[in-house]
């Protein structure tokens, strides 16, 4: 490690922001709308279990309707994963076009198929690595090599060329930073994001290698969630100092590339759109999955952008409103829980 890292590391530990975040008050306008947004959750029977409302750095509005233990991520868990890939470039250890087969030489296929040897980094970022089919399932259910499951795994498009939500590809950007840091994620992270935020290190599973999931699997709390929230917010400052570079933060979160909900591809949606150009499912005016992906973000309608987890866990960022949406649930119908918000909570912000 040079010098320049060795300082980086030593400011950040130094810098460690703990205690709880900064209360404001709400304006009778927001709380009288934050009571109906609750009873609205209710009416809907949606099973929320926390929510957390800031605005100039401030919580305004909160929640608690579970117990505060540390809750699972699902795919915010991919958020924090791209970030640690960002501090790797920043430090010189990795490049969004870094090959995968370079970086796992050992578990590359003895007859690799065509398209392999071209996806990047940047395309693991991205969800466009050329699989058609998402191949995580599949993978994970076994005690195999993961990673050389991902590479046998049929690339159907051209690297680059087509969107298809992967979380296997995420493992990847875990297993990867591993490889050219010699720490686990979680290891990682924490003396660059973990301490920076206040947050104490938080549990992380791991494939059956010993490799943090990185796609899922990370365990947070809401508060925990809201402080990096507001660090997104502020181009990845938290406690007057810079913790996770502005111009990564700017990449992450910016339209990298067309996208869709899990489940279907972009060529596969493209298809359906030709034949009905006003499916609802896939119209920008409707849908929060259709916005524009950024590296393992999404983008929302509203200027708005994202970490979002299965059964509606999310970080909303709202930089024209100068706010932060937190939530965790259990709530597979997420659209219409995204809805709620901006209905009832985001004309108050």
């Amino acid at each position: 490690m040079n010098y320049k890292v060795s300082l980086i590391l030593l400011l950040c530990a130094a810098c460690t922001t703990g205690g709880p975040l900064p209360r404001g008050k709400a304006t009778t306008e927001q709380q009288e709308a934050f009571a109906s947004y609750l009873a609205a959750v209710e009416e809907h029977h949606e099973e929320l279990h926390s929510i957390m409302v800031l605005k100039s750095g401030k919580v305004l509005l909160e929640k608690q309707i579970a117990p505060d233990t540390a809750h699972v991520m699902h795919s915010v868990s991919k958020t924090f994963t791209a970030t640690a890939v960002g501090f790797a470039i920043e430090e010189g250890l990795l490049h969004l076009e870094d090959k995968i087969v370079d970086l796992f030489p050992e578990s590359v296929p003895e007859a690799p198929q065509a398209f392999l040897a071209d996806v990047t980094i940047r395309n693991l970022l991205t969800m466009n690595s050329g699989h058609g089919k998402d191949p995580t399932g599949s993978i994970r259910s076994g005690n195999g090599d993961w990673i050389r499951g991902f590479m046998e795994w049929p690339i159907d498009y051209e690297p680059g060329t087509c969107y298809c939500y992967n979380s296997l590809g995420t493992y990847l950007l875990s297993a990867a930073v591993q490889k050219v840091t010699g720490e686990k994620v979680v290891d990682y992270l924490e003396p660059r994001l973990w301490k920076p935020l206040g947050i104490e290190k938080p549990h992380w599973l791991e494939s059956p290698a010993g490799i943090n999931t990185g796609g899922w699997g990370l365990y947070l709390h809401t508060e925990d969630m809201a402080r990096m929230g507001l660090c997104l917010l502020s181009g990845g400052q938290f406690g007057g100092k810079q913790v996770i570079p502005a111009a990564w933060v700017a990449e992450m979160s910016k339209a990298q590339v067309p996208c869709i909900n899990a489940g279907i591809n972009e060529r596969k949606m493209n298809e359906i759109l030709a034949q009905d150009p006003d499916n609802a499912f896939f119209s920008k005016e409707t849908s929060d999955w259709v916005q524009g992906y950024g590296y393992q973000m999404w983008r929302c309608r509203h200027n708005a952008f994202r970490a979002d987890g299965a059964n509606g866990q999310y970080i909303i960022i709202i930089p024209d409103r100068d706010a932060v949406v937190v939530t965790t649930a259990n709530i597979p119908a997420m659209q219409e829980e995204i809805n709620l918000i901006w209905e009832y909570l985001l004309p108050v912000l």
